[in-house]
């Protein structure tokens, strides 16, 4: 059976990597910023044109240091809005599947198990910039938006939140879910148990340092209680087994 060929933009990244594994049931390409950019509409389109993919995961963004989208707005709106604006209309063209990489924290990140149908207003730019990318994709039919919690590991930071919680999962758990939903459509919530940061990193980290979430200073950095509802990705992922 001739393999499906799947485009990850970001593909120098940590997390594009995860899915190597995934190279025996998909051909799978890993195009650097410099081989195609999403800022540039042609070479998207030339990209596009020459390997003909079935599915196109956007990955490429920016993300961290969280606070650069506080300091750089015109840096985040181009990387994140108009950046995602670009693979939304290339796909569009070349009817490519498109799966879009989004965040938990489009939502309030106040009360937590946040479902897929509940309100969405994100607390900080980085929010509202993957938002902006979820507009565009939402008006394409041939995707797939998830709201994604994870982080890298090893964890990087020496100090975790003891009052803040999330769904976190690592990269590679992460990677394998998404091949798994690949097929889907609308939007799905994609993490793990919801618990405090510092409790889902102590697991595998040892040294790691409680600290507390003050609203005053954090809040532009992370929603205090960003975990998300998984009944769908569960149930979705359980009727192919």
């Amino acid at each position: 059976m001739k393999k499906k060929k799947v485009v990850i933009t970001g593909g120098a990244g940590a997390f594009a990597k995860k899915f190597k594994a995934f190279n025996k049931k998909f051909l799978i390409k890993f195009p650097t910023k410099y081989e195609l950019n999403i800022l540039s509409l042609s070479q998207i389109k030339n990209y596009i044109k020459k390997f003909k993919p079935d599915y196109l995961i956007h990955n490429a963004a920016l993300s961290r240091p969280m606070d650069i989208h506080e300091k750089n707005i015109n840096l985040s709106i181009k990387k994140n809005i108009i950046g995602t604006c670009n693979i939304v209309t290339v796909c569009n063209e070349y009817n490519v599947k498109l799966i879009y990489f989004s965040t938990n924290y489009v939502y309030p990140g106040k009360r937590g198990n946040y479902k897929e149908t509940d309100p969405i207003l994100p607390c900080n730019n980085y929010g509202w910039s993957k938002l902006g990318g979820e507009c565009a994709v939402q008006m394409y039919k041939n995707s797939l938006i998830l709201r994604l919690a994870i982080t890298k590991y090893p964890f990087k930071h020496k100090k975790a939140y003891t009052n803040v919680k999330s769904s976190f999962i690592y990269y590679s758990d992460a990677a394998s879910i998404v091949m798994k939903l690949i097929n889907q459509k609308g939007v799905i919530n994609i993490g793990g148990k919801s618990q405090t940061i510092f409790n889902f990193v102590k697991d595998k980290k040892k040294k790691i340092f409680p600290i507390i979430y003050d609203s005053k200073i954090h809040s532009s950095l992370i929603p205090k209680n960003s975990s998300l509802n998984l009944l769908k990705m569960k149930k979705l992922i359980k009727k192919q087994k």
